[in-house]
């Protein structure tokens, strides 16, 4: 039964229940009209109830279309990492292969370095002096490794051996540190001059033996003495290396 007929059917049932009985009392209508009136409001709280229910379904609707929009959006969020993490790992292997590719060949040029080492000769033997307990370098022994820079810087395939020593004065265990910041204040001066540090080796040896312990100047020093490859001889066993072999 519609709601909006329900006032007339009231209406009507009335008019019916005056006419049967013409001097109906008011208590006689009120009985005959109470059960339409909880008809009509058991229809009126079904009404209310569907609207609230709809209500509900419509918010349960709305926040399952938000649920699906953020499980989308974090779905393309994830591609996305997927694909920078996979350009990144792309770019690692290829960084990878140019350090393996670096290696191989540092590795071949030092091969070819060691296999070459009995074929230095030294060129050039140069004494740089310290002042007593001092490893800082003086204006005249920079010069002294100025011409050692020169001549590196002029041939080709150099070596270079750094040796520092200290006199007999003092303890065993000092004078060895102090060779050794000698020899590294020689090779830090050569490196600051564009000596390349892959041809400089290094050692600090200690005291230099002589006779008795005297605080002889001489001592205190780091000897430079520097090789180069003999292309003559290399070019010897090259030859002899490639000629074919008897028969």
């Amino acid at each position: 039964m519609h709601i909006a007929k329900l006032p007339a059917v009231v209406a009507g049932v009335a008019a019916l229940s005056l006419g049967s009985w013409g001097c109906a009392t008011k208590k006689h209508v009120r009985e005959a009209i109470a059960p339409v009136q909880k008809q009509v409001n058991d229809v009126q709280k079904e009404t209310a109830d569907n609207k609230t229910a709809i209500g509900d379904l419509d918010r349960q609707v709305s926040v399952a279309d938000e649920k699906a929009s953020d499980a989308g959006k974090k779905a393309s969020e994830a591609a996305a990492a997927a694909s920078r993490a996979n350009d990144a790992a792309t770019q690692a292997g290829q960084r990878a292969d140019g350090a393996r590719t670096m290696a191989e060949q540092t590795q071949a040029s030092l091969r070819g370095l060691v296999d070459n080492l009995d074929n230095y000769k030294l060129v050039d033997t140069k004494k740089v002096y310290f002042r007593f307990g001092k490893s800082d370098l003086t204006t005249d022994e920079q010069t002294t490794l100025d011409d050692v820079v020169k001549n590196a810087g002029t041939t080709k395939n150099v070596v270079i051996e750094v040796e520092g020593y200290t006199d007999r004065v003092g303890a065993k265990n000092y004078n060895l540190t102090l060779s050794e910041k000698r020899a590294d204040a020689v090779v830090r001066y050569l490196a600051e001059h564009q000596v390349p540090l892959r041809r400089i080796h290094k050692l600090g040896v200690g005291e230099l033996q002589d006779e008795g312990r005297r605080a002889n100047k001489e001592n205190r020093r780091v000897d430079v003495r520097v090789f180069a490859l003999d292309t003559s001889s290399t070019g010897a066993l090259q030859s002899s290396a490639q000629a074919p072999s008897a028969q």
